[in-house]
């Protein structure tokens, strides 16, 4: 069993303590998220394994929680995009150089949480949210620090990462936005693809 500490002290990430980052997620994400918690001790340990003085962009393969420590931390944005999600459902985040490629991979090594019940169930959601105990899970988050983590040094398919081009722009003959003109005859929203649809013409006041 580990014992509870009620004073943060010691633990630094990207040079800020421990309370000052806890604040930090406060204000970015509206509450403290345990898994933002977690996402920053990732982000700090990548940093302290990539060299001093480069830029670096970022993937989070997970769309839950870990963006947004990156954007807390790093000048990496999905806005800038210099952060890209690649949702493959894994906790685990990399930094890398931007022009060659070489990052460092961190992701959480599941074998390591048989030594912190409250992260395991956190992890693997053992038991509904509500029957967790939040405050032993964020006792855990801090007395575990890095250990749950382990890091691999990678090297980025750039390739892979490349934003489609806005230069060549359409007008789709449909709506009469502009889109990419790579896309087709259509935009992909006139192809059924946009994640809504309209009201009818009268709009919302009706």
């Amino acid at each position: 069993m580990h014992a509870n500490k009620a004073v943060h002290s010691g633990v630094t990430i990207c040079g800020h303590t421990y309370d000052q980052y806890l604040d930090m997620v406060r204000a970015f994400h509206k509450h403290i998220a345990p898994g933002v918690v977690i996402g920053g001790l990732m982000v700090d340990l990548a940093y302290r394994n990539l060299p001093q003085g480069e830029f670096f962009d970022s993937i989070s393969e997970t769309r839950s929680c870990l963006p947004d420590a990156i954007q807390i931390l790093t000048p990496c944005t999905i806005g800038n995009g210099w952060l890209k999600v690649i949702d493959l459902g894994r906790f685990a985040l990399t930094l890398f150089e931007k022009h060659s490629g070489n990052g460092v991979r961190v992701y959480v090594n599941s074998h390591k949480l048989d030594d912190w019940p409250e992260l395991k169930v956190f992890f693997f959601k053992l038991v509904p949210k509500k029957e967790q105990d939040p405050q032993a899970l964020m006792a855990e988050i801090y007395l575990a620090n890095t250990s749950i983590f382990e890091t691999k040094k990678v090297q980025v398919d750039l390739t892979c990462l490349k934003s489609r081009s806005r230069r060549d722009v359409a007008v789709c003959p449909l709506c009469g936005e502009g889109y990419p003109s790579c896309d087709g005859e259509i935009c992909l929203s006139c192809r059924g693809e946009a994640p809504y649809s309209y009201f009818r013409e009268t709009g919302l006041d009706e």
